[in-house]
């Protein structure tokens, strides 16, 4: 059984909902949710906040935030999975911003920094990656790291 297979059962199990708000991984993890059965269960839905100003607009990320850190950060991320939380109260929220590449990224933020804000279980967490490879590999990391993490947390 793969692992998104196994970690998404647990969750069914458990009765454990889950949202998403993405940017870099642009519906990624949101596909890799609905690919499995039974999931509308328990999967709300997600936000694909590829744009900042939809960061602001669906999810209330500050544009101060946004100015001061960038949409690539820990403090992004964080409002990001806030915002989430405020619109559909899951148990679980995930969010993704980060440099997919292959541009776009500058000394500070290298292609595949991601930052990806987990709320779980009350708790949240914002974890800094950096992957490489290709864009698509890139994506696939991490929402790989997401299901591992949730595997482990669940």
């Amino acid at each position: 059984m793969s692992l998104y297979k196994k970690t998404l059962n647990k969750l069914i199990k458990k009765n454990i909902s889950i949202s998403t708000a993405e940017s870099c991984t642009g519906g990624l993890l949101a596909s890799s949710i609905t690919k499995i059965k039974d999931t509308s269960k328990i999967y709300l839905g997600g936000y694909i906040t590829y744009s900042n100003e939809l960061k602001i607009r669906d999810l209330g990320v500050k544009k101060t935030t946004i100015k001061k850190y960038g949409a690539v950060s820990k403090e992004t991320a964080l409002e990001m999975i806030n915002g989430l939380y405020l619109k559909n109260k899951t148990d679980v929220c995930i969010s993704t911003t980060g440099i997919a590449g292959p541009g776009g990224g500058t000394k500070s933020k290298p292609v595949g920094l991601i930052y990806i804000g987990i709320l779980l279980n009350g708790k949240k967490k914002i974890f800094k990656q950096k992957f490489s490879g290709t864009r698509l590999s890139i994506q696939k990391d991490c929402v790989s790291f997401i299901f591992n993490y949730l595997n482990k947390s669940i």
